[in-house]
This record gives C-alpha cells, structure tokens and sequence, in this order.
C-alpha cells in the first residue's frame, strides 16, 4: 500500500480517484510541528484553511485531492480526516429526574454556565425574563453577532437545561432554571455541521470558560464513530475540555436499540453520555422504558455506554418562537436533562471536578434492572445525589467504575508539549 494511504482516513480514499481540481473538505494533525506549518503547507498545495485548530493541533481546510495526497507525503503530518457531516440528535421531565426537589432545596444553577453547541439559542422570554440569561454568543455558521436559532433544536435544549417556565407560569420549567446559557452555534439552520465547526466551538469554549464561567458542555449532536475514541478527532478536543475542568455531557445517539451504536464523541469514556428513556406511560419508576431509538453500548474500545439515562420521549421545551414551546424526542433531550443536573451541582459546590461530577451521578442513578449497555447505571436522580452530598464531603476515588480516565493520556496527535502550547494560548487571549 503507498505510504500516503497509512495516512489518510478510509473515509477520503474513494475521493482521490475523482479530478484533481475537486476541493475535499478535512483535518490535518501535525506530527511535531505547530499549526503554522500546516496552514503553511496547505497554502502551497493550492488549499484553503478555514480553521486553525490548536486544541488537536490540527488544520481544517479545503484541498484539492492532489494536494491531499501531496499533504499526506509531508514529515509533519500525522493523519488527515474527513470533514465529516455531524448532525443533530434528535427523534414530566422534572419530577422523574427529582429536579423539583433540587430547585425546593434551594438550587437553581445560580450564576453557573451551561455552554449549548447547537443550532443557536433564541431569545425566548424563559431566557430573557426578569433578564437575559443568554450571557454570551458565537456563530461558527453565519458570524452573526446576535443570538439567533434558525431551527428550534438549540433553543429547545437550552429551555430543558436552564429555561425558568415564565410563558407557561412555572409548566415547562427546565432543570436549572437560574442558570446561565452561552450559545455556540455549530450547526447551520437544517440541524447539520462539520467536525471542524463543533472543534472550533469547543477550542472557544475553553478560551471563554473563565469570562462566562462555563462549567459544562452540552452536545447534543453526533457523528457516526468510525474508530476507537482516542483517534477520533471529536473525542480529542472534548477530552481536552475535560482536561480544563469542564462537565460535557453528550447525546448518545439515535441510531438504537442495536448494540455498539452510540455516536462520537459519545464514545469517550471522560464525558457523560446520556441515553434517552420514556417516563410518559407510567407513574413507577420501576416501569420507565429505554427509547427504542436510544443508542447502545458497548464501544469500539469496550466500554460500557451510556453511562446514565434521563427522559427524552416527548418532552416539552422552547420554540424559537415568543413564548412558544413545542414537543421533541431524542437522546438530544436528554442529554440538556443531565447538563442541568450538573449545574445545580457546581452551584452546590463550585469547585467540583468532571470526575466527582460524573461519579456522583452515575453512583446514584435508579437502577431500572435493563442491560447496562442501554440504561448506563440508571435513571439519573438528582434527589438522591443532593441527599448524598448533604453526607459530607465528595470524595472520587482514582479506581470509581463510574468514572472515566482520571487523568487524560495526550493522543499522539495532541501530545504534552502542544496542551502547554494550548494554555499559553488561551493567556494571551
């Protein structure tokens, strides 16, 4: 096989057959090289860079298929990905997960940030009454300046985590209903995007974390997972947001009940990847089915996935419309459920790590007795997880079967030298 088909992903090498001239969308990793070499030498391949990406020391371009193989013969290239399509997830929420109980507690979310990377967030009145909580905004698709959602799907996720139920008197109230949302748009107005925009997103994310206090990540889009999670590009840069001591739950995707289907980044063990289940058809915990659209686990590397559900059947959110709400299903609304969840936790206890996070809402789900490649540990409830931090001080313990790596192994794509590069980086900022 030639040398430049070890570097190339499978997905690419049906297009180089094609003219020539024909521009491909992808990602190229530097092996030893910043990203100013790369951008350097896709100029002179005739390419155009749109990304310079840091955060997995990587390039995100369009290049003529001469050039890709050209770019793949370069000493400073390590691998070179398709730009892949990722899409949206999406196919009496509140008291089933016990955020009722949080909230009587006393917990809101309060001044904590939830970071939605999304189609957008509307300016809907449970976000913007007695005052706006969408506190920051960045548009990867149209470089707006102004929030805006052509689609709904982000608004609806932003309303389930942190929307406060003014337009329905209290009804459709999310789980933490004082918590703050910045919006990064990374899909376009259909509901779909590139690998390269949600990366983009996500290296802002971590630049921003400080100013907008952004604790957690929510995703609720995903790719189909091509390979094992520490040679997938999006698996790479949510691991790093880990790194920076944010939460990032995921959407595990739709594409259930058939086993080993959930989606990227899902896979990686270091974020919390939600299921969705359907609490519409009984009062009893015991009775909660898991969606039949729900993906399942195990992953390419083995794991165990999701690692919890929440509710996602026909859950009533925001529409990008004044004072409107409409129904949606998918792991997309469950995934928000969980990120809320995660909001009243630091609110609780700010200096919480990912790790004690998701430790602490695995190791008290519900268990509802399903395989645990469907449910994860269980059902997520926030009533035994404030019950159980009231016992005392958190504590995680390196060996926690709930937990993912404690500490992260650099990819050989996003090695030590480079997240020291990264920090000095996002200083400068």
């Amino acid at each position: 096989m030639l040398k430049y088909k070890n570097i190339i992903e499978d997905s690419i090498i049906e297009h180089l057959s094609v003219t020539d001239k024909e521009e491909i969308p992808v990602i190229i990793c530097g092996k030893d090289c910043l990203c100013d070499d790369l951008e350097k030498h896709v100029l002179e391949m005739g390419g155009r860079v749109k990304y310079i990406l840091p955060l997995i020391n990587a390039v995100a371009a369009y290049i003529p298929t001469v050039g890709v193989k050209s770019m793949a013969m370069k000493d400073i290239t390590e691998k070179i990905y398709l730009d892949d399509h990722v899409h949206k997830l999406m196919d009496t929420a509140p008291i089933t997960v016990g955020s009722d109980f949080a909230n009587e507690y006393g917990l809101t979310g309060k001044n904590v940030s939830i970071a939605v990377l999304d189609t957008g967030v509307f300016p809907h009145e449970d976000l913007t009454t007695p005052h706006n909580r969408i506190i920051g905004f960045k548009d990867f698709i149209k470089q707006k300046e102004q929030s805006y959602d052509g689609d709904g799907h982000g608004t609806h996720v932003a309303g389930i985590a942190a929307g406060n139920g003014f337009s329905s008197r209290g009804k459709y109230m999310g789980i933490a209903p004082d918590a703050n949302i910045v919006s990064v748009k990374v899909l376009k107005d259909d509901g779909s995007g590139n690998i390269s925009d949600v990366i983009a997103g996500i290296q802002w994310v971590i630049n921003n974390r400080d100013k907008y206090n952004i604790k957690i990540i929510t995703l609720s889009l995903g790719t189909k997972a091509k390979s094992r999670y520490k040679d997938d590009l999006l698996c790479q840069a949510v691991d790093a947001a880990v790194t920076f001591n944010i939460t990032v739950t995921v959407a595990a995707g739709n594409s259930g009940p058939d086993p080993s289907t959930i989606a990227s980044p899902a896979i990686s063990p270091n974020v919390i990847t939600v299921g969705a289940c359907d609490d519409r058809k009984t009062v009893h915990l015991g009775d909660i089915s898991i969606a039949d659209f729900s993906s399942a686990g195990p992953t390419q590397d083995g794991f165990k996935k999701p690692d919890i559900v929440a509710p996602g059947v026909g859950i009533n959110s925001l529409a990008n419309r004044s004072l409107e709400y409409k129904k949606l299903s998918g792991t997309s609304m469950a995934a928000p459920v969980v990120a809320g969840c995660a909001a009243l936790l630091y609110e609780k206890n700010p200096q919480m790590t990912p790790l004690q996070i998701k430790e602490l809402i695995m190791s008290n789900a519900t268990d509802l007795g399903l395989d645990p490649n469907k449910q994860g540990t269980g059902l997520l409830n926030i009533e035994k997880i404030i019950n159980a931090m009231k016992k005392g001080p958190l504590e995680s313990s390196p060996d926690s079967p709930y937990a993912g790596d404690d500490i992260i192994e650099p990819s050989s794509s996003m090695d030590m030298f480079l997240m020291v590069l990264l920090v000095l980086i996002i200083l400068t900022l």
